[in-house]
Order: C-alpha cells, then structure tokens, then sequence
C-alpha cells in the first residue's frame, strides 16, 4: 500500500515536470525561430548560459541575500512568538495590537523599502529588517488562531487540574498549535528571499536586487531572468527545510 502511494506521487510529480519542460522546449523553438533579439527575449539556453559565464558575481550577489532572507527570517519568527504570548497571557495587548497589525498589512511593501532605506542606511539593517516585517505576520496569525481554536474539552480538562495559565501553554496550548505555526512558518518561508530581493532593488550596493537592476539598466534580460530563477529556487529550498523540520517535530502526530 506504501509503494503505491510512493508511485502516485512520482506520477503526480512528473505531470508538472513535463509540462515545464514542454514550454521551455517551446519558449527556445519560438526565440530561435523569431529570431528574438536577447534584449527582448532570452532563449532558456542563454539563461542557463548566464549561470557558467557570471557564476562568481551571481555568487557573492546570492550569498548576500540568502543572509538577509535567513537572518530576517529568523528575526521575524523571534517576534511572532514573543507577541503570541503575549497575546495568550495579556488579553489587553491583543485587543490593542491585533487590529493595528491587521491595519499595518494593508500597506504596500514597496512603500516601506524606501523609508527603511532612509531611516537606516543603504546597508544589511534595512533588508532584514525587511523581512521580517514581511514575514512575522503570517507567523503570528497562524500562531494565535492554532492556541485559540483548541478543543474546549481539552481546556476544561486542565482547569478541572487547577492548571496555570503557564502550565496551559506549555503542556496544551504550545503543542497543539504547533501545525498552524508550521503552516504560517511555510508561507512566511516563500516571501522572505523575495522580501530581500525587493529591499535590495529600491537601494543598495549588493545582493540579487541589485545585480537584477544593473542587468535591467544593461538590457542584459538573461541576467535577469537568471536571478529571477535564483529567488525562486531559494524560496523553494526555504520551503523545503520548513516541510522537513515540521516532520521531524511532529513526527509523533502521523
């Protein structure tokens, strides 16, 4: 029955897999057949072509993004965790924080590069500060609606044990909301590469943002498209490591 379910996947993985593979074909076809100028249109080989000819600049460029990605991201479950708490323990700092972050959502990230940028300099500060104000949302909403949608049976249990309110958290509240938080950890994970990439290209002197508006300003589209493949295969690789955690800590629940 398990290797039946291991061939449904490989199957179901391949439809995907092919399909791309089809529009890459087509893509190449069309560019070579239109005789499509690079500065328009990159073909998938000229692409592919820009990862062995710039390799040690798209390096370093990459390196400096993934550090303010991680770093943020980091930062930012920090403090989902701590106002979660807080929001648990404190009903008061809830009620008068949980609508403002709501409210703060709605505000279009491109705007808030610009400011950090200002405020803090064209250096690292900004990008992770960045992230994390992209990210910890989604981490703090899927954390507090796993502690507060729980089983009322399982609530009166512990009060019928005299437990406090520390006891709660610790032993019910926390693990239990553990696959909401995961699930929040996940969305947060696809944002945070992309988060850099958008403080870098509103100002700075490295990473990915910035080699992607040199190549723009260039013309040089393969370029463009190459780091482009970057941020998304580094969101994936986040995502990855987020699904592969989740099983090792909730490994007792399957």
């Amino acid at each position: 029955m398990r290797n039946l379910r291991i061939i449904d996947k490989i199957k179901n993985s391949l439809y995907p897999i092919i399909t791309f593979l089809i529009i890459l074909i087509i893509w190449q076809l069309v560019v070579e057949g239109f005789n499509v100028p690079q500065y328009i249109l990159p073909s998938p080989i000229d692409i592919v072509g820009v990862f062995f000819t710039d390799y040690e600049s798209l390096y370093l460029h990459t390196v400096i993004t993934l550090n303010e990605a991680l770093l943020g991201f980091i930062l930012s479950i920090i403090i989902a965790l701590i106002m979660g708490i807080m929001m648990d323990f404190i009903p008061i700092f809830k009620k008068c924080f949980y609508p403002i972050m709501l409210v703060t959502q709605t505000i279009p990230t491109i705007t808030i590069a610009p400011l950090l940028i200002i405020w803090f300099g064209f250096g690292t500060l900004p990008k992770v500060l960045m992230v994390t104000l992209t990210c910890f949302f989604p981490i703090l909403i899927n954390f507090v609606d796993g502690m507060e949608n729980l089983d009322i049976d399982y609530l009166n249990l512990f009060k019928t044990m005299n437990a406090s309110k520390l006891n709660t958290f610790i032993h019910l509240k926390f693990p239990m909301s553990m696959d909401k938080l995961f699930s929040g950890l996940k969305i947060s994970s696809t944002y945070a590469v992309m988060a850099a990439t958008v403080a870098e290209w509103l100002g700075g002197s490295q990473g990915l943002g910035v080699y992607m508006v040199r190549s723009k300003s260039a013309y040089a589209l393969d370029k463009v498209f190459a780091s482009t493949l970057i941020v998304v295969v580094s969101s994936l690789i986040f995502v990855g490591i987020i699904q592969v955690i989740k099983k090792i800590v909730l490994r007792h629940k399957n």
